[in-house]
């Protein structure tokens, strides 16, 4: 089944699976995902591509070499305090054991204001459908938006 707003364009095979045609990570493809599911976000001073989900702010970062790797970053909307770190560590530690996504971690801002970050992190080297690129997007949204429900249980 394609993602909304794709057309099918693989080629059936014998075995019932589908042939697709792999496509390098860009910034047009990633924002082609985002809204064929009619996703609000835009794209910051550094050519980012951004969103609010449930008040999280979530990043579409391409990393590597050659801008090969996906990384879907939530920044949880609950700020904490640096006194609450050594907390927000046991958190994140206990989260990362339990979990395979997102990567959770502690940020501690400029201004001393604390928040849990999570991370999907894809290497997509060969290249992505749009269909995997939709899946790996939707799974860094739905679960830094999990994760982010959890950190807003830890404010009292």
């Amino acid at each position: 089944m394609s993602p909304p707003g794709f057309e099918d364009t693989s080629d059936g095979t014998a075995d019932g699976g589908q042939l697709q045609t792999l496509q390098p990570l860009t910034n047009e493809l990633i924002a082609e995902v985002l809204r064929s599911r009619d996703y609000n976000f835009h794209i910051d001073s550094d050519g980012d591509l951004l969103g609010k989900w449930d008040d999280n702010l979530i990043y579409f970062f391409r990393l590597g070499t050659n801008s090969e790797v996906l990384q879907v970053r939530t920044m949880a909307a609950t700020a904490f305090s640096i006194e609450d770190v050594a907390a927000l560590h046991e958190f994140c530690n206990t989260w990362n054991h339990d979990r395979l996504w997102p990567k959770a971690y502690v940020h501690v801002n400029d201004d001393g204001s604390v928040r849990v970050c999570g991370e999907v992190v894809a290497d997509l080297e060969r290249g992505v459908t749009p269909q995997q690129l939709d899946q790996l997007i939707n799974c860094g949204i739905s679960t830094g938006c999990q994760m982010s429900d959890a950190v807003a249980e830890l404010r009292p």
